[in-house]
């Protein structure tokens, strides 16, 4: 039996088609009761990219706890307090609260005035003073890939834990003495909220590896020889993702937080290999 919380992150489709296979995928999902399931957002923090209707979707049909990803860079304060609201008046109270991606080609510096916000933690205080949400925030294991250094990476973090995050989700990463070594810097800092390692089934290697380099997350040479010899690298997958959610468990991690890219075969496959199901 499973008895660690867990909690699944999904992408919003942009067909009917994909959101049927999004549902589906949750519907699998479901049995193994999640605390709550997420949604991630378009560049900009862009309302309009699928998010709220994904979320309201999983929501109504399914019965699950909802949260959204919102994102400030690109969107005005008085936007993101409107889509805010809407969100608290729908009964979606759980935010991710993000940066987010400047897309490329934009200049960072256009968008350095009072009417965006410039820090996470800024956020996080100004949405906290608007409604008493549940905040999530990101936390890098391997330094966010803008930080100078780690330093000031977890400086970062412990400003947004203290402006009234109720969790960190980590990126994903592939290797437990990653989590480890960046808990006891985290719990170094003074930082006591809870750090919910994030993890993300290899559905396909080279994509995975073009992500992570572009994430800052390191696969480890011998991760990369495994699915290179492989001659099933869906079992492959399986075997890493069981193993990383085996370790976590023994390590009495608050929570685990799948990045499920809408598919749920890899991750009830993982525990189902470890007989949790």
């Amino acid at each position: 039996m499973l008895h660690i919380p867990i909690s699944f992150e999904f992408f919003p489709p942009k067909t009917e088609a994909a959101a049927e296979v999004m549902l589906a995928s949750a519907t699998d999902l479901r049995g193994l009761n999640p605390e709550f399931v997420t949604v991630t957002c378009g560049a900009c923090g862009s309302p309009k990219t699928g998010t709220f209707e994904a979320a309201s979707r999983l929501k109504a049909e399914l019965g699950f706890t909802t949260g959204v990803h919102i994102s400030y860079f690109g969107t005005k304060k008085a936007d993101l307090f409107e889509y805010a609201e809407t969100l608290w008046e729908a009964s979606t109270h759980h935010l991710v609260a993000l940066r987010g991606d400047i897309p490329e080609g934009v200049n960072g510096a256009d968008y350095n005035h009072g009417d965006y916000f410039q820090f996470t933690s800024d956020f996080v205080e100004a949405l906290m003073a608007c409604r008493p949400f549940d905040i999530s925030v990101g936390a890098y294991p391997e330094k966010h890939p803008d930080a100078p250094d780690m330093t000031a990476d977890i400086k970062a973090l412990k400003l947004k834990c203290g402006a009234g995050a109720k969790r960190a989700i980590t990126q994903f990463f592939f290797g437990t003495d990653i989590y480890k070594g960046f808990l006891e810097q985290v719990r170094g800092a003074g930082i006591e909220t809870p750090i919910v390692p994030g993890l993300l089934p290899i559905t396909d290697f080279e994509k995975a590896k073009a992500f992570a380099a572009k994430c800052g997350a390191t696969i480890h040479p011998a991760i990369a020889e495994r699915f290179l010899n492989s001659s099933d690298p869906q079992q492959t997958a399986i075997d890493l993702l069981a193993s990383q959610i085996d370790d976590l468990i023994n390590l009495n991690v608050p929570q685990l937080h799948f990045y499920t890219l809408n598919r749920a075969d890899l991750i009830l496959s993982a525990f189902q290999k470890l007989g949790k199901i």
